[in-house]
């Protein structure tokens, strides 16, 4: 019946979840295959457990991955050639991923010690 109603109102929806990299999961949740990876990335931010550490702050900070291809913001689920109709009423799962958080002490880290800027510490006798 549901699947009816998809039909009659001419786009097709997919059923996805997102597994964290802690083995938990978002989701289920229908998504028409117009909608863009961008703006799904927007709902999976807006979902994000506020307990959880190690989070990302913008939607630049995550990338999406199914059947082991990063999906592109500016594309839709249709043009990420996700799943569709393969698995009629199954839910497709897609792996987030979170780049890890750089700190600023980290980037600006010099070596202190001159000798070892060349990367070689040899002698030539």
């Amino acid at each position: 019946m549901a699947r009816e109603e998809e039909e009659k109102e001419g786009e097709q929806l997919v059923e996805l979840k997102f597994r964290l990299f802690d083995g938990t999961d978002l989701g289920p949740r229908k998504y028409a295959t117009e909608t863009t990876i961008a703006t799904i990335k927007e709902n999976i931010l807006s979902q994000w457990p506020q307990g959880k550490e190690n989070g990302p702050k913008t939607t630049n900070d995550m990338k999406l991955i199914n059947a082991g291809k990063i999906l592109e913001n500016d594309k839709t689920l249709a043009e990420s050639r996700v799943a569709v109709g393969e698995l009629p009423g199954g839910v497709i799962t897609m792996h987030v991923i979170v780049r890890p958080l750089t700190s600023d002490k980290a980037s600006a880290r010099q070596p202190s010690d001159p000798s070892k800027n060349n990367g070689c510490g040899c002698a030539i006798l």
